[in-house]
């Protein structure tokens, strides 16, 4: 099995992992954004864009998606979900467009998939070039201060007779620059049960340091992570989304 199981060799099972995510709500309110903040236009560019759920929306909504994954299973999934997209297999700390875009996602908190502070530097740098002027960057992320490693989310679907249970959680040592997220399937048909583990080692950002390196290049605000309403960040939370406006 390889080293990211979950999105290589059980990337069949990566939307029912997901099932509990309203995908519709996350596109809605960063669509709802882009109408206040952007620049008008309707391209738009999904990082780590995985099996293609936002990109689903973000078309249906009108725009001219395209998605970019490290990972080529779930890029032929998004294919299949989202035809009108286009996909391409690239890392997103060093991508390139044809042509610059009004819109750049990243969703999930993959932004942290950055591997080291140099890397999620040059994804910065990659998504301001491909940006047109007035284009906005949106993403989640969690600031490494108010990870709780005790806290996790569990979920369980059935799926063709069998039933999953879904598990993730980050654990942050409490220095440095390097976090992990773990995650977990237990696969129950009939009397057997499989299991799968993986753990991805991710970039740990501080809010501080993060708005340090995206003022040098963006006019930044910063939300509540609640998709349901658009409230400004309290400056006090763990979880934030992000919206980057090129200058």
């Amino acid at each position: 099995m390889s080293a990211n199981a979950l999105y290589t060799d059980l990337s069949s099972y990566y939307d029912l992992m997901c099932a509990d995510i309203d995908y519709k709500a996350q596109s809605n309110c960063i669509h709802r954004l882009q109408q206040i903040f952007g620049n008008g236009g309707e391209t738009h560019l999904d990082l780590a864009c995985g099996t293609g759920p936002h990109i689903r929306h973000f078309t249906d909504f009108g725009y001219q998606c395209a998605g970019l994954d490290i990972n080529q299973p779930m890029l032929d999934i998004a294919a299949t979900r989202c035809p009108e997209a286009q996909f391409s297999l690239q890392d997103m700390s060093k991508f390139t467009v044809a042509e610059p875009v009004d819109l750049i996602t990243c969703f999930l908190y993959s932004i942290h998939y950055s591997d080291g502070l140099e890397k999620w530097k040059a994804c910065i740098a990659s998504v301001h070039r491909a940006l047109r002027p007035g284009g906005v960057f949106f993403f989640n992320a969690v600031d490494r201060g108010q990870i709780d490693n005790d806290s996790f989310m569990r979920h369980s679907t059935e799926s063709e007779g069998s039933l999953f249970t879904f598990r993730s959680a980050w654990h942050y040592c409490g220095q440095g620059e390097k976090k992990s997220l773990r995650l977990s399937i237990e696969k129950k048909t009939n009397q057997e049960t499989q299991s799968w583990s993986d753990e991805h080692p991710m970039l740990a950002l501080s809010f501080d340091g993060l708005l340090e390196t995206l003022q040098q290049l963006f006019e930044v605000h910063v939300f509540e992570h609640d998709y349901e309403k658009i409230t400004p960040w309290d400056e006090r939370s763990g979880n934030a989304i992000f919206a980057c406006i090129k200058i």
